[in-house]
């Protein structure tokens, strides 16, 4: 119990010095996992439209050679960026790019650096799921598109993605709180992101475990309301879930069903009302014709 107090109290010490450095890397790290999952979806989804391009042995060669290896390119780069760390990613592109081009090609902005690493890997991960989303649609929705008239284009934003978007929506969520565990190693760049902060308020003072516990705290809290409000999305995508079955259709029996002023309605048959007016409208001419006589 008294580890528990004095922890609390080294945590207090700690917030009370250091918050504005700790707020500063929470808002770097909110900000460049919202904008590295929104980059990296972009690539995602254009990766996994042009890996489901259909094509047959009918098509022209060019076409076929052109799509063929338009697939090998993102199977090798899903590979690629899937099969290894985000931080030695980073290692490669920020310090490998000036290593192998003599400083020619080098990163000024450490945000375009961290964002351009987030971005292509969150896009590695996205292009399978967007694959999966739009192969997990019906065909024969396709089908029928297509047996409208519909392009391959015009079937793909209008029938089969938005559907595809709900499916992968669950994913999407899922890779935003991994960038947001995963931008920690974004200091091996020198990016001040939140696990950066503690780093250096660990090298000033030497209270490594509290300010572990104020991470762990921080992280979990970004992670909650992030899942909170991607819930919250999804159910705003599904829409209402209370619906009023229709009763009585007042369009059902619509078609025949006008009432001439002479023959009735096709259903009038059934109805005694309508047998003795009928009845009734006979006897009365009957009777006119016989006093006409």
């Amino acid at each position: 119990m008294d580890k528990l107090v004095k922890l609390g109290q080294d945590i207090i010490q700690l917030w009370s010095k250091y918050w504005p450095m700790y707020m500063n890397g929470v808002k770097n790290t909110l900000i460049l996992a919202l904008v590295a999952t929104a980059i990296g979806c972009v690539i995602g989804l254009i990766c996994g439209i042009l890996n489901t391009i259909p094509y047959t042995k009918n098509d022209s060669l060019p076409k076929r050679f052109l799509l063929k290896l338009i697939r090998v390119l993102v199977r090798i780069y899903v590979e690629v960026f899937r099969g290894t760390p985000m931080v030695l990613q980073a290692v490669f592109i920020v310090y490998g790019l000036p290593y192998f081009t003599d400083n020619a090609l080098r990163f000024n902005n450490i945000w375009v650096a961290a964002i351009l690493i987030v971005s292509i890997n969150t896009g590695a991960y996205m292009a399978e799921s967007v694959r999966g989303g739009i192969i997990s649609i019906d065909p024969g929705q396709t089908e029928g598109a297509k047996a409208i008239g519909m392009t391959h284009v015009q079937t793909m934003t209008s029938v089969i993605l938005p559907q595809a978007l709900r499916n992968i929506m669950p994913q999407i969520g899922n890779n935003f709180i991994i960038n947001v565990k995963d931008t920690s190693v974004m200091f091996i760049i020198s990016f001040t992101e939140f696990f950066a902060a503690h780093r250096y308020i660990v090298g000033v003072n030497n209270m490594y475990f509290p300010s572990a516990t104020i991470e762990m705290i921080g992280y979990l809290t970004m992670t909650l309301i992030a899942s909170f409000l991607l819930r919250l999305v999804e159910k705003l995508m599904d829409g209402s879930d209370s619906y009023e079955l229709v009763q009585a259709d007042q369009l059902t029996m619509a078609a025949g069903t006008y009432s001439h002023p002479d023959k009735g309605t096709p259903f009038d048959e059934r109805s005694k009302e309508y047998r003795d007016r009928t009845k009734l409208a006979l006897k009365n001419r009957n009777g006119s014709t016989r006093g006409g006589r």
